[in-house]
C-alpha cells in the first residue's frame, strides 16, 4: 500500500468502512458466502476489494478507520484527550508556586500532523503495527510521538522594584513557559524516516482535512457509552433519549476546564487548545491548561445541541442556576435526562440510565478525572427534573 497511490487508498476507504473493520474470521465467512453465490470471476474481484481494504488497514491510512467501534479501543479525539490529561499535569506542575504573573509563549503541535507521524512511524516501523484501532498500546505510541513533537521549558524572571513614595520595595516573580512544537516535516529527520515512510507521510499529510474530521468526530464509539444507550428504556421519550445520546457523544473526549463553556453546535475547535483559566474560585485560576468544559458547561452544551441551539437550561448560569430550573424529585422517580447535583450545587451531572445491576449511571464532566465520564451516583445527593420536559 505504501507503494500505491493516495487515490487508490481513498477509493478503498470509501468502498466499505464496515468491511475494513471486519475481523479475519468475518472475511473468511464473506469469502465462503461469495463462493456459494457467485462465479469465480466475480469472487476474484470481490477478493481483490477485500485484500485492498486489508492493505489499507495495514498501511498508515488505517488511521482513517480509527474511529470505528473496536473492543478495547478509543476514537482519535478520545486518545488526544487522554494525552492532554498528561499535558495538563505537566503544565500544572510547572505553574505550581507563588508567581506574580505567568507568561506562556508558543502552542502545541498540530494534532493532525502528530497523528500522521504516528501512523507512519507505527505502521511502517520495524514491528509494523496497524493503526486502525487505537488500543492502549497504540495510544502510548501516539503519546510518545506527541512528546517528541512538543517541548516545554520554563524559567523564572525576578524583577526587583525599588521603594517609591509610600510603596515599599518588592520583588516580582514571573514564570515564563515556552512551548516549542515540531512539524511533521521536521519529524522526518528526527525519526530517520526511510524513503518509503517519507512517501507515505507525504500522502497522509495531503489528507489533513480527513484527519481533522476524525478529531472532531462526535460518533458514539466508546464502549461504556454505547452500552448505556443499549440499555435505555424502549418507551423513553424522544427528548430524553436525545439528551442522553448527545451527552454520550462527548464521553472521554473533552477535558475539564474550570469556567469552560461552549454554545457551539457540534465540536468546539477550542477544545484541547491551551488557554488561561479566567474564572475565579479555583486553584487552577490564572494558570494555563488545555481548554474544555466544566460540569455546568457540559450540561449547557448537551441541551443546546440536542435542541438544535434553541435551549440552554438555566441560561448558562452554572449548576446552581440549572438546579433552579428543575423540579425536585426522588431518586426512585429518576429517568434518563434528569439532572443530579452535589451538595450546595458544587457539581452537576445527567442521569444516563442504569447498568446491568440496576445501578444508576451519571454522565458528567468531572474535574477529578479531567474528562467527560460515566460513573455511579457517588457524591450526588439530589436530583431534579428539568422544566424543559414540561
Amino acid at each position: 500500500m505504501a507503494q500505491g497511490s493516495k487515490k487508490t487508498a481513498k477509493a478503498a476507504v470509501n468502498l466499505s468502512r464496515k468491511a475494513a473493520a471486519a475481523t479475519v474470521n468475518a472475511v473468511k465467512s464473506l469469502i465462503g458466502a461469495l463462493s456459494a453465490l457467485v462465479g469465480g470471476a466475480t469472487l476474484a474481484a470481490a477478493l481483490c476489494v477485500i485484500f485492498l481494504i486489508a492493505a489499507v488497514i495495514a498501511s498508515p491510512f488505517g488511521l482513517l478507520f480509527s474511529n470505528e467501534p473496536s473492543p478495547g479501543a478509543v476514537p482519535l479525539n478520545a486518545a488526544v484527550t487522554q494525552i492532554n490529561v498528561e499535558l495538563t499535569d505537566k503544565l500544572s506542575l510547572l505553574q505550581a508556586g507563588d508567581y506574580d504573573g505567568i507568561d506562556i509563549q508558543g502552542t502545541g503541535p498540530d494534532w493532525r500532523e502528530v497523528a500522521a507521524v504516528f501512523a507512519v512511524k507505527t505502521s511502517l516501523g520495524a514491528d509494523g503495527l496497524d493503526v486502525a484501532a487505537l488500543t492502549p498500546d497504540r495510544v502510548d505510541r501516539l503519546k510518545a510521538v506527541f512528546w517528541d513533537m512538543c517541548e516545554i521549558a520554563a524559567s523564572v524572571e525576578t524583577i526587583d522594584h525599588p521603594a517609591s513614595g509610600s510603596t515599599e520595595a518588592w520583588t516580582e516573580k514571573i514564570l515564563h513557559i515556552t512551548i516549542t512544537a515540531r512539524t511533521a516535516d521536521e519529524m522526518r529527520t528526527v525519526c530517520l524516516f526511510t524513503p518509503e515512510q517519507n512517501r507515505a507521510l507525504t500522502e497522509l499529510l495531503a489528507e489533513l482535512n480527513g484527519i481533522g474530521t476524525l478529531l472532531g468526530d462526535l460518533g458514539i464509539s466508546q464502549e461504556d457509552a454505547a452500552e448505556l444507550l443499549r440499555r435505555l428504556p424502549a418507551d423513553l421519550s424522544p427528548e430524553r433519549r436525545a439528551v442522553v445520546e448527545t451527552a454520550c457523544k462527548l464521553v472521554g473526549k473533552v477535558n475539564y476546564f474550570w469556567g469552560g463553556k461552549s454554545l457551539v453546535l457540534g465540536w468546539d475547535s477550542r477544545w484541547g487548545t491551551i488557554q488561561k483559566v479566567w474564572a475565579a474560585g479555583s486553584p487552577s485560576t490564572g494558570t494555563y491548561r488545555p481548554y474544555g468544559m466544566d460540569c455546568s458547561g457540559f450540561v449547557d452544551w448537551v441541551f443546546y445541541n440536542m435542541s438544535g441551539g434553541s435551549y440552554v437550561i438555566g441560561h448558562g448560569g452554572g449548576a446552581r442556576m440549572q438546579h433552579s430550573y428543575c423540579t425536585p424529585i426522588s431518586w426512585s422517580q429518576a429517568q434518563p435526562g434528569d439532572l443530579v447535583f452535589y451538595p450546595e450545587d458544587t457539581h452537576v451531572g445527567i442521569v444516563g440510565g442504569w447498568d446491568e445491576s440496576g445501578n444508576i449511571q451519571i454522565i458528567h464532566c468531572a474535574s477529578g478525572q479531567n474528562n467527560v465520564v460515566i460513573t455511579g451516583k457517588a457524591g450526588f445527593t439530589s436530583i431534579g427534573r428539568p422544566d424543559y420536559y414540561g
